[in-house]
């Protein structure tokens, strides 16, 4: 065990770096048991409080966890349901802790800010009560074989889609049930897949999962590089996975002339008009940017997912999947021998929420709010010298000097950051985007300039080791 006379720094950022270096060079092992907060404290002089908040740092930050009296203890593998790369996503600890911002100082409480989920804000969720009531007599659950797909749904979901006139449309389990299942129609084993990098740590889980190889695809501020798609098509993959707005980890939405010239390399690339494109538009009715779809230059080649997670609800699990018949079918028939139809009570419900004026204002006021809460935490860390572009939807990535170390101190300051490895899926983009961390910027309604600063504090923190 740690003796608590070996530690030496003194403030509670310095005190977990200084745990965590341990944990990083094998010297506190998984499952360990840290000396008491009171030993520390008299080990170094400092009070009970200094040393408190560097247990909860680490906790933050996923290194250390609490087992009440028992102690607190370096962690083991987490959540063994999870592959490796998502477990990395978001930082530990209590998703119902209060709001706000604790800077973690000696004698200040430290308040956890979470911004490392991805997820959306509650409060800009419309209510689903009223949906409830209404779809009760509207949903049909007595016909095993009905159509999957409530006909008012299906026209209210086409009326909005991206692309007029998209050949068959269906509904799925969440946007992720739709891209899983769409590259289970596409992709064989041995297959490559090309896929945005930065991109979604499930994606690549998704591709693997398949016995495909993911093939990473730049990207700037305007989308994916026609070049590096270029160099992709080259390869031969069967498939191409991208986000049109707001990309997970990097906000950026693509332009229609990017998605235009994206369209051309398709057609003029030997091979790519057999390619199939798998658009995830996650967050299509916060995103601030125009909706967009390579389906307006290759509608035969496109299946474009629309989720209502971000807008509506994770739990909602529901997403509209549209694209050519002869792939959209197969996935309904597949379906058929699992899940076999979304329940049609969540479509009246989804329903309900995309018509009634009480549900639609909520998400059109969200989408404004959201922007505002990008602009302004974007806008005070460029002032504070840390570029994080011009973000879409509820996400930014932060470049940091070192990302354990970001970790760390964002996590002393009272605030969970995502690490940026997961979003990566080689080594080359690793060292060409560097170190960065996801901060899910749309939860952040109130003391912008102070959660600001402990994020460049965060960013400029210099590496454990």
């Amino acid at each position: 065990m740690l003796s608590a006379h070996a530690l030496v720094d003194r403030t509670p950022a310095g005190l977990a770096a200084e745990i965590a270096r341990l944990v990083s060079d094998g010297t506190l092992a998984p499952g360990e048991r840290l000396p008491t907060v009171r030993e520390v404290a008299a080990a170094l002089g400092v009070s009970t409080g200094t040393v408190a908040a560097a247990w909860r740092a680490l906790a933050d930050a996923g290194v250390v966890f609490s087992r009440g009296r028992a102690g607190t203890f370096v962690r083991a593998e987490r959540r063994e349901w999870l592959s490796p790369r998502v477990q990395g996503m978001s930082a530990d600890g209590s998703r119902e802790a209060p709001r706000g911002l604790g800077l973690g100082h000696e004698g200040t409480r430290a308040l956890r800010l979470d911004l490392s989920l991805g997820t959306p804000d509650p409060a800009m969720l419309p209510s689903i009560e009223r949906a409830l009531t209404l779809a009760r007599p509207r949903a049909d659950t007595g016909r095993y074989h009905d159509l999957p797909v409530l006909p008012d749904l299906s026209d209210v979901l086409r009326e909005q889609w991206p692309v007029r006139g998209v050949e068959e449309l269906t509904v799925v389990d969440g946007a992720l049930d739709g891209i899983s299942r769409t590259l289970d129609q596409v992709v064989r084993f041995g297959d490559r897949v090309a896929v945005e990098s930065p991109g979604f740590p499930y994606f690549f889980d998704l591709i693997e999962a398949a016995g495909a190889v993911p093939v990473p695809m730049e990207s700037d501020a305007d989308g994916v590089l026609p070049a590096s798609l270029a160099r992709a098509l080259a390869l031969g993959p069967s498939a191409v996975l991208l986000q049109p707005r707001a990309q997970n980890p990097t906000g950026v939405s693509m332009s229609a002339e990017r998605a235009r010239r994206l369209a051309n390399v398709l057609l003029s690339v030997p091979g790519g008009t057999r390619v199939i494109v798998i658009e995830d538009d996650h967050s299509a009715l916060i995103a601030t940017a125009p909706p967009v779809s390579l389906a307006l230059w290759v509608p035969g080649q496109v299946v474009h997912v629309r989720g209502f997670s971000k807008s509506h609800g994770p739990d909602l699990r529901i997403a509209a999947l549209g694209g050519p018949a002869t792939i959209v079918d197969r996935i309904v028939r597949r379906r058929m021998l699992g899940p076999g139809w979304t329940s049609r009570l969540l479509q009246s419900v989804l329903h309900e929420l995309l018509t009634d004026p009480r549900s639609t204002a909520p998400v059109r006021t969200a989408r404004l709010i959201y922007r505002d809460r990008l602009d302004r935490l974007g806008s005070a860390l460029r002032r504070l010298g840390v570029d994080v572009g011009d973000p879409d939807g509820i996400n930014l990535w932060m470049p940091v000097r070192d990302e354990r170390a970001a970790i760390v101190r964002a996590a002393a300051e009272g605030i969970g950051v995502a690490a940026g490895a997961p979003f990566v899926v080689d080594v080359e983009t690793a060292a060409r985007v560097g170190p960065r961390v996801r901060v899910t910027a749309g939860s952040v309604g109130e003391n912008v300039r102070l959660v600001a600063e402990a994020l460049a504090r965060a960013a400029n923190a210099a590496p454990l080791s």
